[in-house]
């Protein structure tokens, strides 16, 4: 059953309003929880650590896709053109048994000379970014409701496809938090901007205003820059136009990947959505290669395309007789406001010494998940 059919009530039928019912009751226990947390930490009850480097929290107020990897990325690449010594912590939600996750696979081969850490215990991953490799800035990912780790810099990505899921917590809507826990944020960046018309763009500033007042805001776009396959093969974007394709993805929120596509010029045949954060087991893949291939006999050739942290887990050029490409995303900030965003970042620079030139550093793989709590 599709999990957001439920809440934004496309989904109709006596059992999907009772379920829906019992989603919202289920709401009510988890607000009580998220409150009294964030009640502690601002109280001062629970402790919050401060690193002895600066730290960078990339974060969202929904659960699911709103594009952090890539804002993540664009992120490690400045710090590293500033030749700073960067590392990325996270919890490594969903890892495998090497201990990595499909945001590590997918960053790794983006950022092959940024260390990325993954523990359930970020502090204790921190640390270990800052003893052992010596690195001289943080960059935490999904990390707006983790607070026990202090930040300098705290942004909140709001995906304008799905701003604020829904209008309800966790499990009735997709927010993680009510909307006022924004006020916490340094700045907001509205991602997949050019998704929406202008009046959805209007609504969302008016929230925001509402609710963060203080906080600046700024606009970026995804933007597809090409494809590749898993023999990291480079294929530019006009390659596809024309072409039929069957589009699959595992992330949180895949409407806007497949609604890029079409924009891309290709002719899409089917879509289909995976849980996110797929697996990608044996029973998964070899129902992708049935539809693949039905697919196949009833419209000719065709391509299998899927999205980068897909592609990263399949490690397969073909499924079946299928060839299968992946989609490049960037981000892009609106030109108007991205010096906002860059100043709000070197400001956090500012007291980092660079009296020596910082070497690359070494490239490790991602820690497995240790001990610890969230």
């Amino acid at each position: 059953m599709n999990y957001r059919a439920i809440l934004d009530g496309s989904r109709c039928g006596l059992g999907t309003s009772l379920l829906r019912f019992l989603l919202r009751l289920g709401s009510i226990p988890y607000r009580l929880a998220v409150e009294v947390r964030n009640f502690a930490y601002d109280a001062g009850w629970l402790t919050i650590s401060t690193a002895e480097v600066p730290v960078i929290s990339v974060g969202n107020i929904t659960a699911g896709g709103t594009g952090k990897t890539p804002v993540v990325a664009l992120l490690a690449r400045y710090l590293r053109r500033h030749d700073l010594r960067v590392a990325l912590i996270s919890r490594g939600y969903h890892s495998d048994q090497t201990g990595s996750n499909d945001e590590a696979r997918e960053l790794s081969f983006s950022l092959p000379d940024v260390p990325h850490l993954q523990n359930p215990d970020r502090v204790a991953a921190a640390q270990v970014a800052i003893d052992e490799l010596e690195m001289q800035i943080l960059v935490l990912d999904d990390a707006f409701q983790h607070r026990r780790i202090a930040r300098n810099l705290d942004l909140v990505l709001i995906d304008a496809t799905c701003p604020f899921g829904y209008g309800r917590l966790l499990p009735a809507g997709l927010l993680r938090e009510p909307l006022g826990g924004l006020r916490r944020a340094d700045l907001i960046l509205i991602t997949r901007a050019n998704r929406v018309d202008r009046t959805a763009l209007e609504t969302i500033h008016a929230t925001l205003a509402r609710h963060a007042p203080q906080v600046p805001v700024i606009s970026s776009n995804h933007v597809p820059i090409g494809w590749i396959d898993d023999r990291q093969q480079h294929f530019d974007l006009a390659s596809m136009r024309g072409k039929k394709v069957a589009a699959f993805a595992g992330i949180g929120n895949p409407v806007p990947f497949f609604e890029s596509l079409r924009d891309l010029g290709v002719e899409l045949v089917a879509s289909r959505a995976l849980p996110d954060h797929a697996p990608y087991d044996r029973p998964t893949v070899e129902e992708l290669i049935a539809w693949l291939e039905q697919l196949r006999r009833e419209h000719g050739p065709l391509v299998a395309v899927c999205t980068h942290k897909d592609l990263v887990k399949l490690r397969t050029t073909h499924l079946g007789s299928i060839p299968l490409r992946a989609l490049l995303i960037e981000i892009e900030l609106a030109p108007d406001q991205a010096p906002l965003f860059w100043k709000a970042i070197d400001r956090v620079l500012e007291p980092i010494d660079r009296s020596s030139p910082s070497a690359a550093p070494p490239h490790v793989e991602p820690f497995a998940a240790g001990q610890g709590t969230h």
